[in-house]
């Protein structure tokens, strides 16, 4: 795909918010473990990067999605993982459904603010028992009245210490796994930063080995009322808006993982260029040389991957099989990546602060959030023709 003048504009757009207005607090936010999602996203949102892709009705830029791939690819200028996973959350995980399936009384009430970063949302698939067996979930919304009665749990949410709402993939009905399913809008607070909503609790902010600046909670959901109007599409088709949506956020992953690589290589080679060592720089070294141009071939491989699959996206075509390979593929390169250049920097590299450390930590997420690797290589696998298909 041919990037425009427009896709680098939004790209430099960013990149300047980014330099004034994250990079100068994330140490910050790193060590308070939480950034100031409603504070960050006003910002963005004045800026109109929080709903390219989405309807102008609800105040989107109506753009095509190669426009919002080109945002994540620039969200890897930031000096961490957790803020572009919090952001990217927002914009490419817990509002594509609500946007392509909702009502317009539903997308005025959770998408508009969302777009202009008066609201923060997020996302509530993954349960204690059920991270990538999404089919596995057993949160309950039972109907009563005009109302859904919701009762269960949710944990790794992104941003669901901060939300005012989280899209919520709960069973509606005792039928099969994978068409019993609904999204629904669940108001998290009453009012923007208002107390929470009766009958959920925040049981646990969960600490994490790294994507430290983004808060991620285990969410207790006991008897939750919620207007059956806050139903997102058809009743009984979430699971397949969820696979939709999958298919944006593993893109998502992927692009926004490309810039970060960039940097941890270029990182490396001048640390490498001034690290003396027997007589020479450790650039010197042949072997040094090598692995960091091997690198770099993989990274400019993802990259055309990824757009490739977003050239066809955009087209109209399914690219589960291409959003699945990108997403297996930049999991798997974070952690090489990461890893060697972490050697590369010897006893620095082992230090807190070292931006390569911070890579190698907040990367290993990779091949986990999102679909483990696993998961994508069981998808691809069926897709190749490789391993029969369950039948209905």
């Amino acid at each position: 795909m041919q990037l425009t003048h427009e896709h680098r504009e939004i790209q430099n757009t960013l990149k300047r918010f980014i330099e004034q207005e994250i990079n100068p607090h994330v140490d910050a936010w790193e060590e308070a473990e939480m950034f100031p999602a409603h504070e960050v996203f006003k910002k963005l949102g004045d800026l109109g990067l929080l709903g390219l892709c989405k309807p102008e009705q609800f105040g989107g830029a109506g753009l095509d999605y190669s426009y919002g791939l080109a945002m994540a690819e620039g969200l890897g200028h930031i000096h961490c993982g957790g803020v572009p996973m919090a952001i990217g959350v927002q914009t490419d995980m817990c509002t594509p459904a609500l946007a392509r399936f909702g009502s317009d009384a539903l997308r005025e009430e959770f998408l508009k603010p969302a777009i202009a970063g008066d609201m923060v949302g997020c996302i509530g698939v993954s349960e204690p028992a059920a991270g990538s067996d999404v089919a596995g979930i057993k949160s309950q919304a039972r109907k009563d009245g005009d109302d859904y009665v919701i009762s269960g749990q949710k944990m790794w949410i992104t941003n669901s210490l901060q939300a005012d709402w989280m899209c919520m993939l709960v069973n509606t009905s005792d039928g099969p796994a994978h068409k019993n399913k609904s999204l629904v809008m669940v108001p998290m607070r009453e009012g923007r930063g208002g107390k929470l909503t009766q009958g959920i609790e925040v049981a646990q902010k969960i600490k994490k080995i790294g994507m430290h600046s983004s808060d991620t909670g285990l969410i207790y959901f006991d008897e939750v009322r919620v207007p059956q109007r806050n139903l997102i599409g058809q009743e009984g088709q979430g699971f397949i808006y969820q696979m939709q949506q999958f298919q944006e956020e593993r893109l998502w992953a992927a692009a926004s993982t490309l810039i970060t690589l960039d940097h941890c290589i270029r990182d490396t080679i001048e640390w490498a260029q001034g690290r003396q060592m027997f007589g020479s720089t450790l650039a010197d070294q042949q072997w040094v040389q090598f692995k960091l141009v091997e690198l770099q071939t993989e990274v400019e491989a993802l990259r055309a991957l990824t757009w490739r699959a977003c050239d066809l996206y955009v087209a109209g075509e399914d690219v589960l099989q291409l959003a699945s390979m990108a997403k297996l593929k930049s999991g798997r390169l974070a952690r090489t990546v990461a890893d060697t250049c972490l050697q590369f920097w010897g006893g620095m590299g082992f230090t807190w602060e070292n931006r390569v450390s911070r890579f190698f930590r907040d990367g290993r997420l990779g091949s986990i959030g999102g679909g483990a690797d696993e998961v994508m290589m069981g998808i691809l696998a069926k897709t190749m023709g490789i391993a029969k298909r369950r039948t209905p």
